[in-house]
């Protein structure tokens, strides 16, 4: 298991032309929807993308490392093959849906880890423009969009020496410092 968490790290260039077909994705969200929920009340929908056109529309949407003031986000070629945009029910739950985001996203995210994949919780989201050209119908709201592909660049997990800001190094390298286990638990 701490394999599979150390691999799962927030990838943001992808080999765009390997495609992930629509039955992976399925399987993903369906990691998600099995996941727990707060009272069980289950308020998470989700909308698929895996084709050229309508990744496009959720790309338009997105903000992308806000740490690397210098990189306005992948190029095309680099752009994720597919997208997972997370929404919550509010008809359902208004309450404790942050929870549900969270494990859910986790779930699918290392779900895409073990086969190979990579992705990104996307939280910059010009929700409007996105809910205008997708259609969602009122009363879901977007949380989350999470970006998927075959991973491009190398990500390597370090140990933070005061400052946690992620970097790139001149070879594309991708770097996150992560607080030492020592300082995060605390003998109290």
């Amino acid at each position: 298991m701490l394999e599979l968490v150390s691999r799962n790290r927030s990838y943001r260039r992808f080999y765009q032309d390997t495609k992930i077909e629509k039955d992976t994705l399925k399987d993903l969200v369906n990691l998600g929807r099995l996941s727990a929920s707060a009272g069980n009340k289950q308020p998470l929908k989700y909308v698929i993308s895996y084709e050229p056109e309508k990744n496009n529309l959720i790309f338009d949407t997105l903000a992308w490392a806000a740490y690397l003031k210098d990189w306005n986000g992948p190029v095309e070629g680099e752009r994720p093959s597919a997208y997972i945009v997370v929404l919550n029910d509010k008809q359902i739950s208004n309450n404790y849906s942050e929870i549900d985001v969270g494990i859910a996203c986790q779930s699918i995210l290392l779900g895409a880890s073990d086969m190979g994949l990579g992705g990104c919780i996307l939280a910059f989201v010009n929700r409007e423009k996105l809910k205008n050209s997708l259609n969602i119908p009122e009363g879901l709201e977007i949380k989350v969009v999470i970006a998927l592909g075959k991973p491009k660049e190398p990500v390597t997990i370090e140990t933070a020496k005061g400052d946690i800001k992620y970097w790139r190094d001149e070879k594309g390298v991708h770097h996150v410092p992560k607080r030492p286990l020592d300082e995060v638990i605390l003998d109290i």
